[in-house]
């Protein structure tokens, strides 16, 4: 496998890691204890602790850009393309998206904390559009 495709599959086991130690704790926890029944989880009501909204908006991040991510991995692949400023840039999605979504599930969210959750994301976004570059140029 490429690195990238390794990237790809740790954003993926990464977005699996946030859903059962997080929400799913949660909600197992909750159940296992009595306290909510298994049909009380639904997806129209907003209610919970507030690590356990942010654990829940974190999982949905993961999953809102693991397709984009899985695009431009396969772009990569199917082109060929390959080299350390591809690997640099696929290492940077990675670790930008768990430091993301560890600040975003760790911490009580005030505008520095925010700030810094925006500059991780920022980071992906870079990498995406310089990986997209990379393969446009490539391409040409």
């Amino acid at each position: 496998m490429t690195f990238p495709i390794w990237m790809l599959l740790g954003f993926a086991v990464w977005t699996v890691l946030i859903l059962l130690f997080t929400v799913g704790i949660y909600r197992w926890s909750r159940i296992l204890r009595g306290k909510t029944e298994i049909k009380s989880f639904r997806a129209d009501v907003i209610e919970g602790e507030d690590w356990y909204l942010r654990s829940m908006r974190a999982h949905a991040n993961c999953v809102e850009n693991l397709p984009v991510f899985g695009a431009i991995v396969f772009a990569l692949y199917a082109s060929g393309i390959s080299g350390t400023a591809t690997n640099v840039l696929v290492a940077l999605v990675l670790v930008a998206r768990v430091c993301q979504s560890i600040t975003h599930v760790a911490l009580t969210q005030t505008n520095a904390v925010a700030f810094v959750r925006f500059i991780f994301f920022f980071i992906q976004l870079m990498s995406f559009l310089g990986l997209s570059g990379i393969i446009l140029w490539e391409s040409l």
